[in-house]
């Protein structure tokens, strides 16, 4: 029993995961799931109850079979929006919120959940956002939270936009407040410090096994590539820690002409995590050092898919499917779910003061 939830842009579930596991949060059902990528939906099947299902949000809304719920969450890409192009100039789709929101009126939710990059919050499209939920009947309420300070062992910072439902819930609803502190601060708060990489990932075995996904537990994802002789000269010349930086003064010979030539910024760029600190943010290609800061700590190697599920926050019973790349996709993709599930607990006690519990029976999708 609980409050009926719907996931727009779900892929794996960490949204979903957040607001439904008691681990979390919990006190919600799920009802419905939508995303385009089609892995990523059968991984949202495999691990919650309802109806997942793989479409254009655009078409399917446009069939009219909107499910009936009290929540709507989900991260709809801003199509136009970037650091680059702030006014979507030469951008003429319909931005994806739009829909989104289109779901949020049809559904009769009394609450939704955006969720989109740092950048969206001092962006014209988020004024659009917000005036188009007020039209709607939806107050909102926004911010730039950072996953750190809600149990995620990574600081990853996000808008968070909350609305509302103005004639069912009149006094409204908060963003949740932190759970987590830096460790600067310290002595300020009772409130325990960021967790650590060395937390998230410090009982994992130093050396993967072999890419297999017949493994059960931690060991499932827990797999490596073979990197040739060159790359892991390279890793050894990275400190923890360290960059591409340290590649140079340690290995200038292994060190690529492109980062030669560039003698600042990318501090991220073939970098090492450190143990304890939180992970930076986990992206899509975590399993390529050229990418970020994705060495483990200490091992002369990228960091596994199972460590980086784990960065994420999801637990190791989270059934992931497709292939290492697109389980990848969905990892790095995903919502932490320590952090939704903060979220959610803001949510279910704004409808549980307005009085509006609802008795809903679970069921499976066939």
């Amino acid at each position: 029993m609980g409050y009926r939830i719907a996931d727009l842009f779900a892929g794996a579930g960490g949204m979903t995961l957040g607001f439904t596991d008691e681990r979390f949060g919990g006190g919600f059902v799920p009802v419905f799931g939508l995303d385009n990528d089609a892995a990523a939906v059968r991984t949202h099947r495999a691990n919650f109850d309802g109806q997942s299902m793989c479409a254009n949000i655009e078409e399917w809304i446009a069939q009219g079979d909107v499910p009936a719920v009290d929540v709507v969450v989900g991260g709809p890409p801003c199509q136009g929006f970037s650091l680059l192009n702030k006014s979507r100039t030469g951008d003429q789709r319909r931005a994806l919120w739009e829909p989104y929101l289109e779901t949020v009126k049809a559904s009769g939710a009394k609450v939704f959940v955006m969720e989109n990059v740092a950048e969206l919050f001092r962006s014209p499209e988020l004024s659009a956002i917000r005036a188009k939920a007020d039209e709607l009947g939806f107050s909102t309420v926004a911010g730039v939270l950072n996953t750190a300070n809600f149990g995620a062992p990574q600081t990853r910072k996000r808008t968070i936009v909350i609305g509302w439902n103005r004639s069912e819930i009149p006094f409204g609803v908060e963003l949740p407040e932190p759970t987590h502190i830096e460790p600067s601060l310290r002595g300020s708060s009772n409130l325990p410090v960021w967790r650590t990489v060395r937390d998230a990932i410090g009982d994992l075995p130093a050396e993967p096994i072999g890419i297999d996904f017949g493994f059960d537990g931690p060991l499932n994802l827990h797999f490596g590539r073979t990197p040739t002789e060159k790359s892991q000269k390279r890793y050894r010349a990275v400190p923890e820690g360290g960059n591409r930086f340290d590649l140079y003064r340690n290995a200038p010979e292994l060190t690529p002409d492109c980062w030669v030539r560039k003698t600042s910024g990318g501090t991220d760029l073939f970098g090492r995590l450190w143990w304890d600190r939180p992970s930076v943010t986990i992206r899509t290609e975590f399993f390529k050092p050229e990418k970020g800061r994705y060495l483990h700590p200490v091992e002369h190697r990228p960091i596994t898919h199972r460590e980086a599920a784990r960065l994420m926050g999801f637990p190791d019973d989270f059934e992931f499917v497709g292939s290492k790349v697109e389980v990848a996709r969905q990892i790095g993709n995903a919502v932490p779910p320590p952090f939704a599930g903060a979220i959610s607990k803001t949510v279910r006690q704004a409808l549980d003061r307005a009085g509006l519990s609802l008795n809903v029976k679970k069921t499976k999708a066939a």
